[in-house]
């Protein structure tokens, strides 16, 4: 199970990411662009998501996904760090919500990050 370091670890390893204390909480941004947070005690991240796949996450896998009531409006989903199955998917979901705060010339640098692996 991934933890509060395996998150710093591979936020801050993700192209000009930095962390920054916002809220009394780690926040991890791209190009100074929020992308994570680390909220509560530790035990969660928040992350960007479309609100259409947000809610269809939700549905989904409540165990793993939901929306904190602050969040609700907007594109925000939060993750329980104790339901993902390993630091893959931990990866995974970090990437691809670096992706969504990364601006072109980022994505353009690194067009490998947050997409799916090819089979």
């Amino acid at each position: 199970m991934p933890d509060a370091d395996d998150v710093r670890r591979t936020a801050l390893s993700l192209p000009d990411t930095t962390e920054k204390i916002a809220w009394s909480m780690p926040t991890f941004r791209v190009a100074g662009k929020m992308f994570a947070t680390l909220p509560e005690e530790e035990t969660s991240i928040a992350v960007r998501c479309p609100k259409e796949e947000r809610d269809e996450l939700v549905l989904a896998e409540p165990g793993k996904f939901w929306i904190a009531d602050h969040e609700a409006g907007f594109s925000w989903v939060r993750v329980r760090l104790a339901a993902l199955e390993d630091g893959d998917e931990l990866r995974d979901i970090l990437a691809d919500s670096w992706r969504q705060a990364a601006p072109p010339r980022l994505l353009d640098a690194y067009p490998e990050v947050g997409l799916p692996k090819a089979d």
